[in-house]
């Protein structure tokens, strides 16, 4: 947090001039832009009005389209709520409804700022399909690894203090290049007893020991999510086991950003004794 990410964001999109250099947008780049703080609905009109007022039609591929009715029915917005004001919405709703504001606009460059800190888990899913057919470039600001390993195949990691990584990969695959610690090569330098060699090694392989448990509570927690996520794009009626569901989806989340922030601490450790 802090890092420079939303400022980043800005700059991309042309809100922001940079200090030095320019930054230049070619004539057919059509920029959507999903921000933390752009929320700006006409409250007095009803929802469907809200979107239509972007666009009538979404193009699709092939020559298809999609109606700004078919676009809400699609993300969770039944044809009788299309109907009411946007007033009358809940703050989850129209976030939800602010999302197709940008996506009925039709941009080829589209950028998200932190879409899983707004949006609830089940839009989340849909706008993750969505996304996987989005013809253009997607720019996405996120914390959440699956939302991550799912959609972007090149990372920009923000380190603070200007620093930025530029890794042509998954997230998954930054993980497991960053948990990778080199023997420590030797130093001439420095005079170190066998005993202070051995008790640094016993660290270094207990913290790769407790780095691959970490890894592998992930990984089941991660099963777990997919298989409630899957229940309900099965269409599901049932409101009591909806809840539960929705309720452990939850729970999954906030124990994934604690072990998340485990193996972090980890990982960062080890590459320090690999120093």
């Amino acid at each position: 947090n802090g890092a420079g990410k939303t400022t980043f964001l800005k700059l991309l999109a042309g809100d922001l001039k940079p200090d030095a250099g320019r930054w230049v947008i070619g004539e057919t780049v059509k920029i959507g832009f999903y921000r933390q703080d752009g929320l700006s609905l006409k409250e007095d009109k009803r929802v469907i009005d809200v979107v239509r007022d972007i666009a009538e039609y979404l193009p699709l591929k092939k020559g298809m389209k999609l109606s700004a009715e078919q676009l809400l029915e699609h993300f969770m917005f039944p044809r009788p709520q299309q109907q009411v004001f946007a007033s009358q919405l809940s703050g989850g709703e129209k976030r939800r409804l602010h999302l197709l504001q940008v996506l009925m606009s039709n941009p080829n460059f589209l950028i998200l700022d932190e879409p899983t800190n707004d949006l609830d888990i089940l839009t989340l899913n849909v706008l993750e399909n969505y996304l996987s057919e989005f013809p253009g470039c997607l720019v996405v600001v996120t914390h959440d690894r699956y939302f991550l390993d799912k959609l972007v195949d090149h990372l920009f990691v923000f380190r603070g203090d200007g620093t930025v990584i530029d890794f042509n990969g998954t997230y998954s695959e930054f993980r497991a290049e960053q948990s990778q610690v080199l023997a420590p090569l030797p130093d001439p330098n420095t005079e170190k007893t066998v005993s202070q060699q051995a008790q640094r090694f016993q660290d270094t392989k207990e913290k790769k020991k407790q780095l691959k448990k970490v890894e592998r509570s992930l990984e089941q927690l991660q099963q777990e999510r997919q298989k409630i996520l899957d229940w309900f794009a099965e269409g599901h009626t049932d409101i009591d086991e909806s809840t539960r569901k929705n309720n452990r989806l939850q729970q999954l989340e906030a124990e994934v950003t604690q072990l998340e922030e485990e193996w972090l601490e980890l990982a960062s450790e080890l590459e320090e004794s690999s120093d």
